[in-house]
């Protein structure tokens, strides 16, 4: 059984390899085409073709993660479907390759491909993804979301905060930043204008070229209003650079204990967290769709054919790889709208693909 599973991982292994390569190459020259339009552009500045490159290169790990279940589900058709064609597989359950153990040894290898997608996805991914974007915010300008940037709301003991950051600069530091503080009545205290800041130690803020405003309590008999500035402030607060970045960036971007994180910070401080908790479901159950597409594969080594191409049966991998991906996209847009639970709308399709392979392989082991 040794020489069967080595057989059986050593093809699948170089499918899945070939395939990624192809798929990536492709999308490498796609953005790449998109950079060459960027380039040409008077805006862009110094953003050459080296940077064009190396910001295409670093998009690489994320499309790798976003292909990897169906590169798994293409090459393991593949592989299995070729099995069948030259009485491979036939031969293999004669040597006691039944259908358990089959299922077994796919299985096996399926979780190498769930750990690779999950740190691919949770390290390599968003850290390549950052880089890619302040990169091209080095010369393009700053990260920025609209017109007014990205709010955020932070509460404490004695005073509720909404932040305002109008963008990121390429080194991480923030501008345009403005601070408003509540007291637990609802009633604004101050406002600080910051023009740059960034992120010190202890949980701290460090605003510069301030601009402090302080208005009078509500119940207080004088109605001045006293205004400061300051060349620098700290301001301590829980509002990690991970937060901000999550508010600025694709959530889809960010790593599973990034978006636990800033789940909870939203809702310490009452704000909506659906769309992150099913973005967070997505990013645990994403990776174990790999099982499922080397479940999906397995049927394709009962099918008996002696003549023709196997390149409608991998066709046929294809569209159920691009139907699978499709239907995790949608079923993420219909339960942020009907809120679902955000683990049924993350683990459903995986559920369905998972009966569906199964009921295949039952029909075509048992039937015959």
């Amino acid at each position: 059984m040794k020489t069967i599973r080595l057989l059986i991982y050593g093809e699948v292994l170089n499918a899945v390899a070939f395939v990624s390569l192809g798929f990536l190459a492709l999308f490498f020259f796609f953005d790449f085409a998109e950079e060459i339009q960027v380039i040409g552009r008077a805006s862009a500045g110094e953003y050459g073709l080296v940077n064009a490159l190396t910001f295409v290169a670093l998009l690489i790990p994320s499309h790798l993660y976003e292909l990897l279940p169906i590169t798994v589900l293409i090459g393991t058709i593949f592989v299995m479907a070729r099995f069948a064609k030259n009485s491979e597989y036939t031969i293999l359950r004669t040597s006691g390759l039944g259908p358990g153990r089959a299922l077994k040894t796919l299985l096996t290898l399926g979780l190498g491909f769930v750990l690779l997608t999950f740190v691919i996805g949770d390290y390599v991914a968003p850290s390549a993804d950052r880089a890619a974007q302040l990169l091209k915010a080095r010369y393009q300008g700053n990260i920025t979301v609209g017109q007014t940037g990205v709010w955020l709301k932070e509460k404490q003991p004695y005073a509720q905060y909404s932040v305002n950051v109008g963008a990121l600069d390429s080194d991480g530091r923030m501008r345009a930043v403005r601070i408003f503080e509540f007291d637990n009545q609802g009633f604004l205290i101050s406002m600080v204008q910051a023009q740059t800041a960034n992120f010190g130690e202890n949980n701290a803020w460090n605003l510069y070229q301030v601009k402090r405003t302080e208005f009078p309590a509500h119940d207080a008999d004088s109605a001045r209003i006293d205004r400061r500035q300051f060349d620098s402030l700290r301001w301590p607060n829980q509002i990690s650079a991970e937060m901000v970045a999550a508010a600025l960036l694709k959530p889809e971007r960010m790593s599973t204990i990034g978006l636990f994180e800033y789940i909870g910070h939203l809702d310490a401080n009452a704000q909506s967290a659906q769309r992150y908790e099913i973005e967070f479901w997505k990013k645990v159950f994403y990776p174990l769709s790999c099982l499922v597409m080397v479940v999906l594969a397995l049927p394709f080594a009962y099918l008996h054919f002696r003549s023709g191409s196997i390149a409608s049966y991998v066709f046929g991998g294809v569209l159920a790889g691009i139907s699978f991906f499709l239907l995790n996209n949608v079923f993420g847009y219909i339960g942020n709208l009907q809120n679902w639970y955000p683990w049924l709308t993350a683990a459903l399709p995986g559920l369905i693909y998972s009966v569906l392979s199964l009921t295949a392989l039952g029909w075509l082991v048992f039937r015959r």
